[in-house]
């Protein structure tokens, strides 16, 4: 099994806090929407490997402006070299933006449910849509209402073996998975930098996920 990878979500311009969990984590995952305009300097701060994101509203994201300039600024992030970049299954235009980002970067290709988590059946669906798209990383995150949406999500893993997939449910019922997601083959998982810092509901701090994966190997 291989080591739990976290990537941090940041949220903010606090460079300081960036850094003081920067040993704790794989990557970072640039929030460009909620960072705002600061968020060029940022990413020129970040010493480890890091993902490109500009949340559209629909899925949770913070971006006020038009859709075409969400993906504009979206794409001006491959100038700072990002490792990855997501963009949304339901994106417009989506063939167009795919093979741009992948001359620069890997791309993730991300579905987000904040009502329910769906069927398996319905999961694996969006999957093989996000890889016929040509996602390197497919990411599926949906709400857990119950406790059994955590098994839900968390088989869509082993379900693509040959994929690399990030797959976890949102809210306090959803804890469960984010928790077990990179130890069921979950390509990594997202954390907080910080409490009352959450880019998601029911993001667990970087600190207290490592400190958990420490416990977990003894």
């Amino acid at each position: 099994m291989k080591k739990p990878e976290i990537c941090a979500a940041v949220v903010n311009d606090d460079v300081a806090a960036v850094k003081r969990i920067e040993p704790l984590v794989d990557l970072f995952e640039l929030r460009i929407d909620l960072i705002g305009e600061g968020w060029r300097e940022v990413a020129k701060a970040l010493a480890k490997p890091w993902l490109a994101c500009n949340r559209r509203k629909a899925e949770g994201g913070g971006w006020k402006g038009s859709e075409e300039a969400r993906i504009t600024e979206l794409l001006n992030a491959l100038e700072l070299k990002p490792a990855i970049v997501d963009i949304e299954l339901a994106s417009d235009r989506l063939a167009e933006i795919i093979p741009l980002i992948k001359k620069k970067a890997q791309c993730l290709i991300s579905h987000h449910d904040f009502k329910k988590t769906p069927s398996l059946d319905e999961l694996k669906t969006i999957v093989r849509k996000q890889v016929a798209a040509g996602a390197d990383i497919c990411k599926v995150v949906t709400t857990a209402k119950r406790f059994a949406d955590n098994l839900t999500v968390l088989q869509l893993i082993p379900a693509f073996p040959e994929a690399r997939i990030v797959s976890f449910a949102m809210g306090p019922l959803g804890y469960v998975s984010r928790v077990l997601s990179p130890l069921a083959g979950g390509e990594f998982i997202y954390a907080s930098i910080q409490t009352g810092r959450e880019s998601a509901p029911g993001q667990i701090t970087v600190t207290d996920l490592r400190r958990l994966y420490e416990v977990l190997k003894q």
